[in-house]
């Protein structure tokens, strides 16, 4: 089964119904039938709702966490996995890439997974990780 770890960038251009929206909806369709697995770091859901939080209200952040929760994406913590962390480190250290990102860069480095995302900062990794670019 393959896995793609989805950055914050994919979920909010579902949010916002940008043209990779679609994509995005396809992805998560092929995860509730079990044909690959959704995985996104606690960092990169926190990057979501500070987002929302900040740009909207409290109040929409908390219908897209609850929007999240029904979406066919493991949530992988960062308390008790130093390896996850040390690695996200390692890429903020060495790299022009935000704190937020490296956990998904991380999650997909350990986890021999692909990361699904638009954002362009990703490309200083392009040789790290498999990426799978979005279009907007």
């Amino acid at each position: 089964m393959a896995t793609k770890v989805l950055d914050s960038w994919a979920l909010m251009a579902l949010f916002h119904d940008e043209p990779a929206a679609g994509e995005v909806e396809r992805l998560l369709q092929k995860a509730s039938a079990g044909t690959h697995e959704c995985l996104m770091s606690v960092v990169n859901w926190g990057e979501i709702y500070y987002s929302v939080m900040r740009g909207v209200s409290t109040e929409m952040a908390e219908t897209k966490a609850k929007e999240i929760a029904a979406m066919p994406i493991e949530l992988i913590p960062v308390a008790d996995d130093l390896q996850l962390v040390r690695q996200a480190a390692i890429f903020k250290a060495t790299q022009r890439i935000s704190y937020a990102d490296a956990f998904a860069a991380a999650l997909a480095k350990l986890r021999r997974a692909e990361l699904v995302t638009g954002d362009a900062d990703f490309k200083v990794l392009a040789k790290e990780i498999r990426i799978s670019w979005l279009k907007n």
